[in-house]
């Protein structure tokens, strides 16, 4: 199969319409070739293009930042000469200054199939300074790696942020590209905007289910985002990020495992199955020890659970991965009524907000978890009506 980077570089035709035009280019460490050649070095060997600047999203151009929340600064390309701007440092949105520095804008960035992850928000943000200028985007797409499943809690309205660009369920099954076309028919954006499709995706075939295992490496998008595990489980376990339990961030296997110092995980995973074991089919669940070395618990032996979604054990129509994290908070709760399960700081900037909030857009999940009467059928009956009403609304914009 091909990329849509590996497509506009073998193809002239493809790249005529960007002739006299200035070029930036938008990405980040996954932006690679099919031969591993980062995409700003490929693009800066073209003779037909003419790169003017280049921008990174959060952990950077290059992924220099290791941690979550960290800010990079602007600077300037020692190899290529040109500005490098920094859309996670003191602006989450490019400036009118930015917006100068080209004419077309190429989008060259891994997603991970889930509403949280700020790559999409700054598409959004990306297509909504070049409405107001002028310019152009162009996507070049790559593969939604968790596939075409659909999974979690609609937006609610009131409740966007960084980490929430629009009405959209946490596990929303497209590809970015897909995305810009809904985008702007659902922000009503007058704008120039192109993709640069894949060929061969198929998202339905095994053993990837999205990410094509057979054909192209894995190459980390983020830091803590090191394997395809870790997307097919990313929808679930980037709610550990609101809670004070540790989500493995200083660990070789961050958001795929979870835990904490003071609970028992193998309880745990027995109160899970006695509660929902609908919800855990489709993985393997195992107790665990480990140490972080970085984040939350730091140098402290936590007890926590592995989630296996691989091998034998991962069937890719089965796993639910937000229902299966949601289940665990909940498991937790049941166990330890008075457990300080939710932490309280200003979110991706969201001041004022519970951060378990504003990563499922909206307070119905919490509320939930913290319903002593509430039951699985309760948040499928909350969920089940948004996942429907997403998988029609998405429908007309699917390019695969």
């Amino acid at each position: 199969m091909k990329f849509g980077i590996d497509r506009f570089l073998a193809d002239p035709a493809l790249r005529a319409p960007l002739k006299g035009r200035r070029v930036a280019l938008l990405a980040h460490p996954a932006s690679v070739t099919e031969g591993l050649v980062h995409s700003l070095d490929a693009i800066a060997m073209l003779d037909d293009v003419s790169l003017s600047a280049a921008f990174g999203p959060q952990h950077g151009l290059r992924g220099e930042k290791q941690d979550n929340m960290m800010e990079s600064p602007d600077y300037s390309d020692p190899v290529h000469g040109i500005p490098v701007f920094s859309l996670y440092g003191e602006v989450r949105r490019p400036t009118d200054a930015m917006l100068d520095s080209f004419d077309v804008l190429l989008v060259d960035l891994q997603d991970l199939g889930t509403r949280i992850y700020t790559f999409i928000t700054t598409l959004l943000y990306a297509l909504e300074g070049a409405a107001k200028t002028g310019k152009s985007v162009w996507v070049l797409d790559r593969p939604n790696p968790v596939g075409r499943p659909v999974e979690g809690l609609t937006l609610r309205e009131g409740w966007e942020s960084f980490v929430g660009a629009g009405p959209m369920p946490m596990r929303h099954g497209m590809t970015l590209g897909e995305l810009g076309h809904w985008f702007i028919d659902h922000f009503k954006l007058d704008v120039d905007y192109h993709v640069i499709a894949m060929e061969g995706w198929q998202p339905e075939q095994a053993p990837g289910f999205g990410w094509p295992l057979d054909s192209r490496l894995w190459i980390n998008p983020s830091p803590n985002a090191p394997n395809l595990v870790m997307a097919r489980a990313y929808p679930g376990t980037v709610m550990l990020e609101g809670t004070t339990l540790s989500e493995g961030r200083g660990t070789t296997r961050p958001l795929e495992i979870f835990g904490a110092p003071d609970i028992d995980a193998s309880t745990v995973i027995a109160r899970m199955r006695d509660l929902a074991p609908q919800w855990l089919e489709g993985c393997a669940l195992r107790d665990i020890w480990f140490e972080p070395t970085f984040h939350k618990h730091v140098g402290k032996l936590c007890a926590g659970l592995h989630i296996h979604a691989e091998g034998g054990f991962y069937d890719h129509a089965a796993f639910r991965p937000w229902r299966l994290q949601s289940l665990a908070f909940k498991a937790i709760r049941a166990l330890y009524p008075d457990y300080e399960l939710w932490r309280d700081f200003p979110y991706e900037y969201a001041f004022g907000k519970l951060p378990i909030d504003v990563i499922n857009g909206g307070p119905l999940l919490r509320e939930w978890v913290d319903d002593a009467g509430a039951e699985a059928g309760d948040l499928d009956a909350l969920t089940m009506p948004d996942e429907a009403a997403w998988v029609e609304e998405r429908r007309p914009y699917l390019l695969y």
